[in-house]
Order: C-alpha cells, then structure tokens, then sequence
C-alpha cells in the first residue's frame, strides 16, 4: 500500500483514509487520538476495514468534488462502471457546526452493470478483536465499543459479508458512532452530501489565496482544516501513526496529538488564508493546558483533550505498515524539554495584539498568558533541549530553540508597546541579549552560517526561519549566505535534509518536506524569487494525484515514493507558505 494511493475526509471531529481500492484503512472512533476501528493500514490481514468496490479487485481513480473535502471513486469494471462518495458530514445547523461522528458512503452505477463487493469488519481497537454483530432490520450493530457502532444502509443486510453483487441503483451506506440514523437514509444522505459541499465550497471562497498554486494551496488549506479538532481547538500533527519516515528506518511515530510548535505554524498559514477562527479556538484550548500547568513549564505535545497521558509503548504482534514494524502508540516527546514552544506560542498569540481584526478576542488572560511565556522563554535561551527535530541524544543549546525565545521576546516588546508599556523596557533588553548569544555562539565563520547548536559544526534546515523570524536585517549579509550554506550542505537529489548528524537512530536517508518549502521562502524573502518558484516547480511531482502531501519523500534513485505520517500539517503548511512567497501578487497579474 502507497501513500500515493490514499484520500483523506473528515470533518474536524474524526477523519478516516480511503484507499484507491475502495477500502477503509485508517479511521479512528470517536476522535483522532482513539484506538482504530478500520486499521489495515498497519496490519492487512487482521485490521478492521470497510471495503465498497469492485468484485474483481480494480484499482479505483480518485478526485475531490472540486474546492471540498469530498471524495470521489471511479471504478470501471469489465461489466460497467460506478462510483463510490465519501465524507463526513459538515455544515452549519441552528447556528453552530454540525459535525455528527458519521462516516457516510455512497455507491450508484454509471454505466452497465458493474459487480461489487462490500465488506464492513470493524476491529476493537488495538487489541483487533472482533466485535459482536447484530443484525437489525435495515443496520448492523457491532457491540463491544465504549460508545454504539452501527452500519445503516439501503443494500439488503445479506450483501454485506463481500460476496459479488449486481449494482442496479445508487445506495447509501453510514457508519455511525454514538447516536444512530433513524431518519430515512436516503432523503439524509442526499441532504448531508449537498449540505457539506456547500460548506466546503464557501468555505474555500472565504479563502485567500495567491496567483499562482492555486489548486496545490487550496487543497492543503482544506487538509490541514480537517486537522482541526473543534471540540477543544486542538489541532494534530497528523492523522496516522507509525508510517515510518523511510524504508527501514524503524522511525515510526504517532502523531495523532496536538504539538504546541505545530499548531503555531498551521495557524501561521490561516492568517495568510485570512481564516481566523482557528486562532481563536487554539488560543482557548491554549488557555486550558496553561491552566493545568502552574509554573507554566508546558510540554511540547498534548492529547487533544489537554490531557498529558502520553506514554510511548510498542505493539510488537502488530506487523506494520508495508510490514515495517514497530507500531507505536503514545509519544515519548511529550516528556521531553523543548524550549522553542514557548516563542511560538507567543507568536500565536501576537496577532489578537496587534491585528485589529482581532481586538475581540484580547483579554486580560491572553495578554498574561502573553507576558508569562514571553518570559519563560527568556529564562530558557542557551539552555540545552531536544529542541524541534525532538533529539533523543544528549541535549545541548540549540540554536533554534534560542532563536524561538528571542522571538518571543521581541514580540512581546511589540505587544507591550501597544497594550503594556510597562514592559518595554524588560522585553527589549532580553531580545536585545538574546541575539548577542546567538551571534556569538551560532554563527560559523568556517560554515559562513549559522549552525544548530552553539558552537557546533552542523548544519540545520530549521535556521532558515532566520529570514522569516526578522532575526537579521535584510541586508545582513549573514542571510544570504547562510540560505547558501544550508541549501548546498543539505540539499540531495533536488530535496533538502533536515541535518546530516546521527540523532540516535542513523542518518536520516530522506527528505523532510516542510525543509524544501522553508527553503523556497528564505529565497523568495531574500529577493532570490524566480529561483524559490523554480524550485517549487520541481518539488511538485511529490504531491499524491489528490494533492496531499506526507511528512518525508524519499525521490530515488528507484521509484520516488512518500514516507512518514500521513496527511503531514508540516507538509501542507510549508507549501501553503512557500506558495505565497514565491507567487506574484494579484495587483500584478489582474
């Protein structure tokens, strides 16, 4: 099974990946962070799955209803061909969001008569028993779970054990967790799907977008959107653990929480789409995890509850993705000290300060919230971290961990002029001694670069935030050639590495896209455009045939293939901002 080969729905409660076959793989019940209920992604043979398509086992096209996260199936079969729809439902009912924990299918004929197969085998979870199954007059009820899982569907109950079928007319098929259907199906299905391509599509038109890249921007902005988890504003990573970042690698992580740094950098892409709303459930979500945390010392991921029950085991009967073992569950991060999360979230929070569009959301609690981790994060430059490639090697001061505090200090310094002058004075002068600390311990003569730890030797792809932190005035000529620097070191076959030391398990042997896309805008943010866009049209051909994008990307030599965490926020971020860097504006092509 290929990344290449997946589609993602959701709707901001749950998500669930579709195979080009027509299957299930991955869909976690009742939210991201749940045990699996369709999980042949990581073990083909015994995970649970929900398969409608072809009898005879064609390979499937696939596209999204165009600007919505929609999506569409086509097979074409000896004997005809049809269709297959998917999504979670979402749209706005009686004022407020509904987004029921529904996963709705939906299959009909469009030419002869097509033979199909439809198999749905939900699996308790990690432990992959097989729930009991009840059979009702129009559903099937599979006990077992916390909360009631019941297939609803028009297709005689007897169809539904994957024997061939003729299909004569369009049917509709909804997995349901918790509340079941007991409207009419049909009359429902219909309204759900003309109701949540509604949504989407005015949604998308809500959107700010730049010139050029139109369809890759706005796909990313509707992949990372189903990242968001409304219920408490959290916002994950990814929607999958375990993919590993490359062949071999045994680097299989779960990613299915919420990251601090992460969720910084997808709202830092909302604001360029001009959506807000985001923000404002982040911050609140934000507001709580601070709460439990009395010294403010935070911990770099949460659960998207706020909870911090993160422990990191391994499944070792579970046999993998591709057969790449070992499956993880829990996250060993959520232990460690990575200082750079305090300036990002100073950075999230800086745009209700100084954006009027805004000024609804301030308040006291923010703008303490604000002060709180501006100064944690003074406390914490030079200190050693595992910082934001999350090492589990002996610590030492990383340099963009330092970059990130002194961020957070110089928009603090910001924020104070306008709405605590009290604190100018304090913040300036800790921004002001940060920097000195980096000039003098991160700046590589040898290298002609700045480098990831004081006075290391190696390179970091990350230090290209440099340019976009306003860390150096433009015209310092230490931006450019540390762009050079980076770009030569660690770009390979047309990708840029993270970094070349061993961080405890290797090298790493791939490309971590978000690297590539921060490249693209250091160039273009230091006049160097037609090379950012040059690059960007090269990168392209790692976008799958539906526009998503996976955490690495590994180009060849053999066939060039996507690995790790799939769909990555990382990814899709870092072209979302790559894009409106390297674009035209509109002034100068309308």
């Amino acid at each position: 099974m290929r990344l290449e080969d997946l589609g993602v729905v959701g709707n901001c409660q749950f998500s669930a990946l579709v195979h080009n076959g027509g299957e299930i793989v991955w869909c976690c019940l009742p939210r991201f962070d749940s045990e699996p209920v369709c999980s042949t992604l990581l073990d083909s043979q015994n995970g649970g799955r929900f398969f409608v398509g072809p009898a005879s086992g064609e390979i499937g096209k696939q596209r999204y209803i165009p600007n919505t996260n929609i999506l569409e199936t086509h097979f074409q079969t000896p004997t005809g061909s049809f269709r297959v729809i998917d999504f979670a439902p979402r749209f706005f009912q009686f004022g407020r969001p509904f987004r029921p924990t529904q996963l709705v299918r939906i299959v009909e004929p469009i030419e002869g008569t097509p033979r199909i197969s439809v198999i749905c085998e939900p699996r308790l979870g990690w432990s992959r028993e097989r729930p009991a199954v009840v059979q009702g007059s129009h559903h099937v009820r599979f006990e077992g779970f916390s909360s009631q899982l019941r297939l609803t569907t028009d297709l005689p109950l007897s169809y539904l054990g994957g024997q061939p079928v003729t299909l004569t007319g369009r049917h509709y098929m909804v997995l349901s967790w918790g509340e079941p259907v007991e409207e009419p199906l049909a009359p429902l299905c219909e309204r759900f799907w003309s109701d949540t391509t509604r949504y989407w599509q005015r949604w998308v038109k809500r959107c700010d977008i730049p010139p050029r890249f139109q369809p890759e921007v706005i796909r990313s902005a509707l992949t990372l959107k189903l990242h968001c988890f409304e219920d408490t504003g959290a916002i994950i990573a990814a929607m999958t653990t375990s993919i590993p970042e490359s062949l071999g690698s045994g680097r299989t992580w779960d990613y299915r929480y919420c990251w601090l740094r992460d969720s910084y950098y997808v709202l830092s892409a909302f604001g360029l789409l001009g959506q807000f709303e985001e923000r404002e459930q982040f911050v609140q979500y934000l507001l709580n995890v601070a709460g439990g945390a009395p010294d403010l010392t935070l911990a770099p991921l949460y659960r998207v509850d706020g909870s911090k029950n993160l422990e990191e085991s391994i499944l070792p009967d579970w046999p993998g993705y591709d057969g790449e073992k070992p499956v993880r569950i829990g996250n060993a991060a959520a232990l460690h000290s990575q200082h750079d999360i305090y300036g990002e979230m100073v950075l999230a929070l800086t745009p209700i300060f100084l954006d009027e569009r805004m000024s609804a959301e301030r308040s006291p609690a923010a703008l303490k919230l604000s002060e709180r981790l501006a100064r944690k994060a003074v406390s914490l430059a030079g200190v050693p971290d595992a910082g934001i490639w999350e090492f589990r090697t002996d610590w030492k001061p990383q340099t963009f961990s330092s970059l990130m505090c002194w961020a957070a200090a110089d928009r603090m310094e910001r924020i104070a002029t306008r709405h605590a002058p009290a604190l100018v004075t304090e913040f300036h002068a800790a921004a002001d001694r940060i920097r000195e600390e980096v000039l003098s311990h991160s700046w590589s003569a040898e290298k002609k670069s700045f480098v990831g730890h004081y006075g290391g030797g190696d390179l970091d792809a990350s230090l290209l935030q440099i340019v976009r932190l306003r860390f150096l005035a433009p015209e310092d000529p230490r931006l450019n050639s540390t762009v050079d620097a980076i770009h030569k070191d660690l770009m390979k076959a047309g990708w840029l590495h993270r970094y070349s030391l061993n961080d405890g398990f290797g090298k790493p042997s791939v490309a971590f896209v978000i690297c590539t896309f921060w490249l693209i805008e250091a160039l273009a943010a230091t006049g160097r455009r037609e090379e950012a866009r040059a690059v960007f049209e090269r990168i392209h051909a790692a976008l799958s045939p539906l526009g998503l994008l996976s955490e690495d990307y590994d180009p060849g030599p053999g066939v060039p293939r996507m690995w790790g965490n799939f769909p990555q926020t990382y990814s899709h971020v870092g072209l979302i901002h790559a894009a409106f860097a390297a674009s035209p504006s509109w002034t100068d092509v309308l």
